[in-house]
């Protein structure tokens, strides 16, 4: 398979073919999402005028950087366009985010845009989501009692495996909204809009890396060029 970082330019380049002049975007986090803000950035430069709508602070000063007007979702909350990476895809274009930390502003961002474009390399797609731990955003107040509803919910679900918390460093990792995350190991979800309604049950959960009925099509790199896959 050739370069991974070149398979993620391709599908950043291909993904900014869909970004018009005057767009409202909303700008998603991870190597992918970096790949597109920084081919973004260079059309920007020549330009294109946009207002985008970072999903993490991580984004944010990388948008900074190279010049890309950034606001607030508070100052612009109805956005034409979302683009984003993901963890894990499958057909029907359910997926699992979160790996960057960024699930709770993602999934946000993603639902006040009228449309979501998701840009991955072949290496992400799967027949069934679950390979990739599923990260569930929770607060910090509780947390063992979060856990163990958690796990409670997977196993009525026939789910099981570990669930860690996530760390930084010496300590826990925090989100840029100040919680914690517990990254599951479910290994295949078989019915993963079930689990998605079992874990919003939870009252300690916040959110979860399930992106379901959000994307409007997926373009994908490979080896032989870009696909574009829309949902069944």
């Amino acid at each position: 398979m050739a370069n991974v970082a070149a398979l993620k330019d391709k599908a950043a380049r291909a993904a900014l073919e869909h970004v018009e002049d005057g767009m409202r975007l909303g700008i998603g986090t991870g190597s992918t999402a970096e790949a597109f803000i920084r081919a973004l950035g260079e059309r920007v430069a020549s330009g294109l005028r946009i207002s985008g709508v970072a999903t993490s602070e991580r984004t944010a000063k990388l948008c900074a950087s190279l010049d890309i007007p950034i606001v607030t979702l508070e100052e612009m909350p109805a956005l034409d366009l979302a683009i984003d990476g993901a963890d894990e895809i499958d057909p029907a274009l359910r997926m699992i985010k979160g790996g960057g930390g960024a699930l709770l502003r993602e999934k946000i961002v993603a639902a006040a845009s009228e449309r979501m474009i998701v840009i991955v390399d072949q290496a992400k797609q799967v027949e069934t989501l679950g390979a990739f731990p599923l990260p569930i955003e929770i607060n910090g107040f509780g947390m063992m009692a979060t856990y163990l509803a958690i796990q409670k919910a997977a196993a009525a679900l026939g789910l099981g495996g570990d669930i860690v918390l996530r760390k930084e460093g010496d300590g826990p990792f925090i989100t840029d909204s100040g919680h914690l995350i517990l990254d599951a190991s479910f290994g295949r979800i078989p019915d993963s809009e079930a689990l998605s309604a079992a874990l919003h049950a939870v009252p300690g959960v916040v959110e979860h890396g399930l992106f379901l009925d959000l994307a409007t099509f997926a373009v994908v790199a490979s080896d032989s060029g870009v696909t574009v896959i829309k949902r069944r």
